[in-house]
């Protein structure tokens, strides 16, 4: 059989691999595993912009550094795997990969403890093309760049990484080194502290004893751990948790930790500054995935389910070691993975059905509570329009025979019949025709009341039927007294027809009517309100 050995054409691949389809939160993250890797007790991350718009990146940290064998290694794309299989870095391309996602030029500057002057290596993808080769330059670093790695290392084993030529992180601006340019990179630099602090959370806080803590600076500000799961919070509910154990493939097990908190809702915070630090939002829910302390998959269901307003309360803690890599499909950018069959499975029919009900539970709790709030202004109209037209509508007359236990006598066209109803007062008095209560007895959406001597409907909010169909109109005066004119109406034809022989018929239509609307707005939307949703 013939063989021929075909090389890639250095130029194309080089920069094919551009379009790996790298965000640079996560590009800039894959670097900074890097320094993890090393044993980095601190990373320093710098991301500036000079008068001519260029923008230039580096990452510098004190950790083991590299010789010129093991430079030149870590620049190899592909180069073979780490030994340790606890590592960050997985496939031995994202470092190169990451970078040159968004630059043309990467330089990598180390020197290990035994090693005096560092040495600089240096992608540069336009040499590449020019010679076409996979030619790597080696050089001294720049003053600029010994600055950088002194700052950080001085005297120490460390590296620096840094990236010029950024040509796909910002838009081509007509100003380049202008205020739109240095805005747009102001708000790349505040999104990378916000992920960072977020996918390193357990390695910057020192009161986390899972791992080391390192030190990280964006800019010279400090980044602070940001945990998804409120822990100090005392209204957090840790509502499942468990450590199970998993046989892989070649009959070895291994384990991983689960762990689903419901989050108090934003009124249950301690302070109004750590309900937003919360970010009770409904992209953050979901399964955050850790492998060796990193986050590497954050706030989604896997496909499991769509985020869903009622589950923003629940979030999920996915931890586990090098051991289970086999059960994921890791890809290269760390950013996407998928369960094998039987953990999906588990996970989905087992696990969350409990912490769902939970998250729900919670979260409907709230949405009565500013249903409630917000009832209580939304009905006025209909009560005003009621009033004025309640003396030509009125089909029965009601007297109280016994206050106590609600017991009224009604004289209708059909003659007299004595009933229990609600007997109640109002005050203010524009809450008399229409009353919105939290609950009523059996369930049922509505019933008659007698409130201040005038014919009155109680509503109930805690019916699902108030919930998805009035609170999202509560802003809609039509559309509020229109509903509440139905109602009301209901309850004065059933006063004005109601006899002995009807009134239980009637109650049971109540009763019947209710249970129906509560299964046929099942499918309908979840309303969105302010409390719940707001960052």
């Amino acid at each position: 059989m013939e063989k021929e050995i075909l090389p890639p054409n250095p130029s194309r691949l080089i920069e094919g691999l551009r379009d790996t389809g790298y965000d640079f939160n996560t590009a800039l993250a894959d670097v900074i595993d890097n320094s993890v890797d090393a044993g980095a007790s601190i990373v320093c991350v710098n991301i500036n912009m000079d008068t001519d718009g260029d923008v230039v990146i580096s990452v510098v940290d004190n950790g083991c550094g590299m010789n010129r064998q093991t430079l030149l290694s870590g620049m190899t794309y592909g180069a073979p795997g780490h030994a340790d299989p606890t590592r960050l870095g997985k496939f031995g391309l994202g470092l190169k990969t990451a970078s040159t996602a968004f630059c043309r030029k990467l330089s990598v500057i180390s020197r290990d403890s035994g090693t005096a002057k560092p040495l600089r290596a240096m992608w540069d993808l336009d040499h590449v093309e020019k010679v076409g080769n996979w030619e790597l330059l080696l050089d001294s670093p720049t003053r600029e760049e010994s600055a950088l790695l002194d700052g950080v290392a001085s005297g120490h084993s460390g590296t620096v990484v840094v990236w010029e030529n950024v040509d796909r992180l910002l838009k081509t601006y007509s100003a380049p080194g202008g205020g739109h340019a240095r805005n747009a990179l102001m708000r790349v630099i505040d999104s990378f502290k916000l992920h960072a602090s977020m996918v390193y959370q357990r390695f910057l806080d020192p009161k986390d004893a899972r791992t080391r803590t390192i030190a990280m600076t964006v800019n010279g500000a400090k980044l602070k751990p940001w945990s998804p799961f409120c822990e100090d919070e005392t209204e957090t509910e840790i509502v499942a948790e468990d450590s199970r154990e998993v046989e892989m493939g070649d009959g070895k097990t291994t384990t991983f930790q689960i762990r689903a908190f419901v989050l108090p809702r934003r009124e249950q915070f301690s302070s109004r500054e750590a309900a937003g630090m919360a970010k009770i939002t409904n992209q953050m829910q979901g399964i955050y995935i850790y492998r060796e302390n990193r986050l590497i998959h954050p706030a989604d269901w896997l496909g499991m389910f769509a985020k869903e307003p009622h589950f923003t309360l629940l979030r999920v803690e996915f931890s586990f070691d090098h051991t289970l890599d086999e059960a994921f499909q890791v890809d290269i950018k760390k950013s996407r993975i998928l369960l094998n069959e039987a953990l999906y499975n588990w996970v989905l029919n087992q696990f969350l059905p409990a912490p769902r009900n939970a998250a729900e539970h919670r979260y409907r709790k709230g949405k009565r509570k500013d249903a409630n709030k917000q009832a209580k202004n939304a009905h006025l109209d209909s009560n005003a329009n009621i009033s004025a037209k309640e003396a030509d509508v009125t089909l029965a007359k009601v007297n109280v025979v016994n206050p106590v236990t609600n017991e009224v006598q009604i004289k209708n066209k059909t003659g007299e019949v004595r009933l229990k109803i609600k007997i109640g007062t109002a005050s203010p008095t524009d809450q008399i025709y229409v009353q919105t209560v939290d609950g009523i007895d059996d369930g049922l959406l509505w019933e008659p009341a007698l409130v201040n001597g005038h014919h009155s409907v109680r509503i109930n909010t805690g019916h699902p039927y108030y919930h998805k169909v009035y609170v999202p109109n509560h802003n809609s005066g039509v559309t509020m007294q229109g509903m509440d004119a139905l109602l009301w109406a209901l309850v004065e034809a059933e006063l004005g027809t109601v006899s002995e022989t009807t009134k239980n018929h009637l109650q049971e239509l109540r009763f019947e009517v209710s249970r129906l609307l509560r299964k046929l707005v099942e499918s309908l939307p979840e309303p969105e309100t302010q409390s719940v949703e707001a960052a």
